[in-house]
């Protein structure tokens, strides 16, 4: 049986040639290679955070105040880090959470594909976000057979929205993601010292440009008035929703129902009662409120009020230790944020692959030598503070 683990054998070998890694296995040095890869626009739009980031910070250092205890005498030669979603079996608990501005990230603007080629490549499923320079429907097809999951910022208009999710379903999406906290964006500074939010100069609106239901608010193509169209698109971006919409989303589609942005053991609760199929705990990576709490602080709560619903969880994963922590106090599956969009911009689908192998290989390995073969004795294990 091959484990991810083996990734590092694979290393140690082509060095005795004098074959190095393409790119960084650590998060720091992957920061410092994108650094120098993106413009500084870019850069401040994918690194930035709200406020003065001490949100973003924290849901990155507060992994290193929850700890593991070893167990010894376990005969871990074999690990199994699947997990079953949404009536899925899936390899690994890792999946690559929805980056709104994936697709500038490339050379060839075309970072959403490259993503997903990156998706099919290691079978990382991959959460697309409504922001996209490319199709969702060309996107999903990209990810070949591995799973694919659609995030959703629901627009102000209902045929839009509508149209939006039918044309996900269609496309073979496996499960609709609804972000809760981005009817408004956040204040940051990064971005607003240089005057750039990236979506206003016509970036990653291509899901609306191409929507037919986006179209017939338009009395000429986008491709013809691109300034009307981008002026549609923030006009019509944003509803702000409640737990009565929960029916009207479950009239639309059968594609199981996530919620995105969950962060209260009352909300999570509320969340199960009203039947969804998924909560996902993320405070957005700390680029939408500043002041928070660290979300892997709150990750527990959420997951004692979710009860029997599965819990996803992004927001300051940085390494595959992250991710063991992460399942250890409660999370079904784990979402990769800034790591592979910084793998994709120094390496387009390749630096992406080897950025999420890199996490699963750090995994895999800390549960081998922490005496946990599965993902239940993880959790067994449970974390504590430290």
């Amino acid at each position: 049986m091959a484990h991810y683990g083996d990734m590092q054998n694979a290393i140690y070998a082509g060095g005795l040639n004098g074959i190095l890694p393409d790119f960084p296995v650590d998060f720091a040095s992957l920061e410092e290679r994108a650094e120098k890869a993106l413009s500084p626009g870019l850069l401040n739009y994918v690194q930035g955070g709200c406020g003065d980031e001490h949100t973003q910070e924290s849901n990155a250092s507060a992994f290193h105040q929850w700890g593991m205890v070893p167990r010894m005498m376990v005969d871990c030669r074999k690990r199994d880090l699947s997990i079953d979603l949404f009536g899925i079996r899936l390899p690994s608990p890792v999946f690559m959470a929805p980056i709104g501005l994936n697709g500038e990230v490339t050379q060839d603007r075309k970072g959403d594909l490259a993503a997903a080629q990156a998706s099919a490549e290691t079978g990382v499923p991959f959460c697309a976000s409504t922001l996209s320079n490319t199709p969702l429907e060309d996107v999903v097809e990209a990810t070949g057979d591995t799973p694919a999951f659609f995030q959703l910022y629901t627009p102000k208009h209902e045929g839009l929205a509508e149209s939006l999710i039918v044309r996900a379903q269609e496309a073979g999406y496996k499960a609709l993601v609804i972000t809760l906290d981005t009817w408004v964006t956040g204040w940051r500074p990064r971005d607003l010292n240089t005057a750039n939010f990236p979506q206003l100069r016509g970036k990653v609106l291509e899901n609306y440009f191409s929507d037919p239901v986006f179209q017939s608010l338009l009395e000429k193509p986008p491709q013809e008035e691109p300034e009307t169209a981008i002026g549609t698109w923030a006009a019509t971006f944003g509803k702000v929703l409640t737990w009565d919409d929960i029916g009207w989303f479950r009239d639309i589609t059968d594609m199981p129902i996530v919620l995105k942005g969950i962060c209260h053991e009352d909300d999570a609760r509320k969340a199960a009662d009203h039947g969804v199929d998924a909560i996902y705990c993320s405070n957005h990576g700390g680029r939408q409120a500043n002041g928070g709490i660290a979300a892997i602080d709150m990750l527990p709560g959420v997951v004692a009020g979710a009860g029997s619903v599965p819990v996803l969880f992004d927001s300051g994963i940085r390494s595959g230790s992250d991710v063991v922590k992460a399942i250890a106090l409660g999370a079904t599956a784990v979402g990769i944020g800034r790591p592979y969009t910084y793998g994709l911009a120094i390496g387009g689908a390749r630096g992406a692959a080897h950025v999420l192998r890199s996490i699963l290989a750090e995994a895999d390995l800390l549960m081998a030598v922490n005496g946990y073969p599965n993902l239940e004795a993880v959790r067994a294990a449970g974390a504590r503070r430290v």
